[in-house]
């Protein structure tokens, strides 16, 4: 994850106007951060959570992958890996609140950026499930809710074969295992 700094803020007119060259580029605070394309398992893991979570979303909400703009200020655009936002709210274009639930599997690069710079800004956004995955090994998720407070509360968390049963944004039980299955021959 590399952060490019500028005299003046970005903002999501001057990311509009670069070159699309496969790198993701989101934008918190008008300062722009730049990841490389993600790996195999990064993208096993967020597209079998993309499958998981569409089979049994409700009919008034809807279930989103990368790359999808959640494109609240001229100065924030982020691209969670797996969204789930109100049908409502969405334009052809992005989304222009906060979604209900941001997922995030960590990469390599990534992993720090994900579970500090985007959490915090998930949190002023007002995310009220934001979900941190991590495909190493056997696989984690961990589970933040917004607290009344407005800060985030780790409320579940899962590794391996271990399963775990949420409720927001709706009812869905997670095994990060069965997430990292198509790692595996057969």
């Amino acid at each position: 994850m590399t952060e490019l700094v500028a005299s003046d803020l970005y903002t999501v007119d001057d990311l509009d106007a670069m070159p699309d060259d496969g790198r993701r580029r989101e934008l918190i605070d008008g300062m722009l951060y730049v990841s490389p394309a993600p790996g195999w398992a990064h993208q096993e893991m967020a597209l079998a959570l993309y499958r998981l979570l569409h089979g049994v979303c409700p009919s008034e909400l809807r279930v989103l992958a990368a790359p999808f703009a959640v494109r609240t200020t001229l100065h924030d655009e982020v691209e969670p890996d797996v969204l789930v936002a109100r049908y409502v709210d969405l334009t052809l274009a992005n989304l222009p609140v906060a979604p209900l639930l941001a997922a995030e599997v960590a990469s390599r690069s990534t992993r720090l950026y994900d579970r500090n710079t985007k959490r915090a800004h998930y949190e002023r956004l007002g995310v009220r499930s934001y979900w941190m995955l991590d495909p190493t090994g056997p696989g984690r998720i961990e589970v933040l809710e917004l607290a009344d407070d407005g800060s985030y509360r780790a409320v579940a968390q899962a590794s391996g074969d271990e399963a775990i049963s949420v409720e927001r944004p709706f009812e869905v039980t997670v095994c990060p295992a069965d997430l990292l299955t198509g790692l595996r021959p057969g």
